[in-house]
């Protein structure tokens, strides 16, 4: 088994290379698609990763990575199933790949929300959509209630 490789992104810009005896793989029989072999093959794959313990995060990215999978964690350990694919190797390749994607989403720092003014024409159009609506509204009424 190969390291794992996230790309290039933001929080991470030269990438993340996690190494191989990092990731843990335990192998059981897929509920999946397969056949006849479903009831034979161990094509179902856990993939587990210690984020807690791991080499391949900076103090930084490895807090931002805590707090982000937190619901997904049991220990500091992330475990990822699949099982989509008849095939164990691809089933591999599929873990691996939303590991991966899970830990460039959870590495990119937050992006603070900066605080902007209505333009004229929103305030404009909204000004006008409340004029419509009292105009609504009045048609409405009784005539004599005016």
């Amino acid at each position: 088994m190969d390291d794992l490789r996230v790309p290039p992104g933001p929080g991470a810009p030269r990438g993340i290379r996690v190494p191989a005896a990092e990731l843990v793989e335990h192998f059981s029989r897929s509920s999946g698609p397969g056949g006849q072999g479903v009831n034979t093959t161990d094509s179902r794959v856990q993939l587990s990763f210690d984020i807690a313990a791991t080499s391949a995060l900076d103090d930084a990215q490895r807090a931002r990575v805590l707090a982000r999978l937190e619901p997904w964690l049991s220990g500091g350990i992330i475990t990822i199933a699949a099982s989509e694919e008849r095939a164990q190797r691809r089933n591999r390749q599929a873990a691996r790949q939303r590991l991966a994607d899970m830990l460039r989403e959870a590495v990119m720092p937050e992006i603070a929300r900066r605080s902007t003014k209505p333009t004229r024409g929103s305030k404009r159009r909204r000004l006008e959509a409340k004029r419509q609506r009292a105009l609504t509204k009045k048609a409405r009424r009784r005539p004599d209630a005016e």
